[in-house]
C-alpha cells in the first residue's frame, strides 16, 4: 500500500501509478471560507438520507446526500433516481472557483454529509452512463479530515491519502474505469464532513 501524507502539494503530480489521473490540490479555501461554507452547507442544503436497492432490499443509510445542477437532471445510482435541485449561491461560488483552478467545467454536484467516522463509503467507481465518460470529478471536503483510498480493479494496488478540510481532489481520464475508491469508516472521527463532488452530467 502506498500512503501519502503530504505537507506540500504539487497539483500537477498524478497520485495514481497507472490507468488514470488523480490530482490533489490540498487546501484551496482559506480558513474563513472553509468555516463559512461548512456551516452554510451543513445547515442549508436540502439533505436527504441516501437509499440503495441491494439484492432487492431497500437500504436507507445514515449518510445524507443532495443532488444539484444546471437543470432538473435525473441521476440514477444504486437503482435509485434523484432529480437535481437548483444551485444555491454558495454552491455556484464554489463551482466557479473550482472551475477556475482546474480549467474544467461542471454542470452538477452530488453532495454527501457524513455525521462522524462511523459513516463511510464502500469501494465503488463513479461510472454511471449519465456522467461524461472519462470526465473530471472534483471532490471538495469541508469539516473532519478523512482518509480516502483508491484500489486498482485488476492489480489490487491501493493508494491512500488524507483529505483536509477546504481541500480539492480531481479524478479524471480513465480513473473510474480502472480504479475503485472509498471513504473507510473509523471510530477515531467524531465530527461531521461535508463532501461536494462536482460532475459533468450528459444524459
Amino acid at each position: 500500500m502506498l500512503s501519502l501524507f503530504p505537507d506540500e502539494f504539487d497539483s500537477t503530480k498524478n497520485l495514481l501509478p497507472f490507468d488514470g489521473t488523480v490530482l490533489y490540490f490540498g487546501k484551496v479555501f482559506s480558513n474563513e471560507e472553509t468555516e463559512f461554507y461548512y456551516s452554510n452547507l451543513f445547515n442549508n442544503i436540502d439533505w436527504q438520507n441516501d437509499e440503495a436497492l441491494i439484492y432487492g432490499k431497500l437500504i436507507t443509510t445514515k449518510r445524507k446526500v443532495a443532488w444539484y445542477g444546471d437543470g432538473d437532471y435525473a441521476y440514477t445510482y444504486s437503482k435509485r433516481t434523484k432529480i437535481a435541485k437548483s444551485w444555491t449561491p454558495e454552491l455556484l461560488d464554489i463551482k466557479k472557483k473550482i472551475e477556475n483552478l482546474t480549467s474544467e467545467n461542471f454542470n452538477s454536484c452530488l453532495l454527501n454529509l457524513y455525521h462522524d467516522g462511523n459513516e463511510g463509503m464502500a469501494w465503488h467507481s463513479d461510472s454511471e452512463k449519465a456522467l461524461k465518460k472519462n470526465g473530471a470529478i472534483a471532490s471538495i471536503s469541508f469539516g473532519a479530515e478523512r482518509k480516502f483510498s483508491f484500489k486498482h480493479k485488476a492489480s489490487g494496488e491501493v493508494v491512500s491519502l488524507t483529505l483536509e478540510s477546504g481541500s480539492l481532489l480531481i479524478m479524471k481520464d480513465e480513473t473510474q474505469q480502472h480504479w475503485l475508491h472509498r471513504l473507510p469508516p473509523t471510530k477515531k472521527i467524531f465530527a461531521p464532513r461535508v463532501n461536494l463532488t462536482f460532475r459533468s452530467y450528459v444524459s
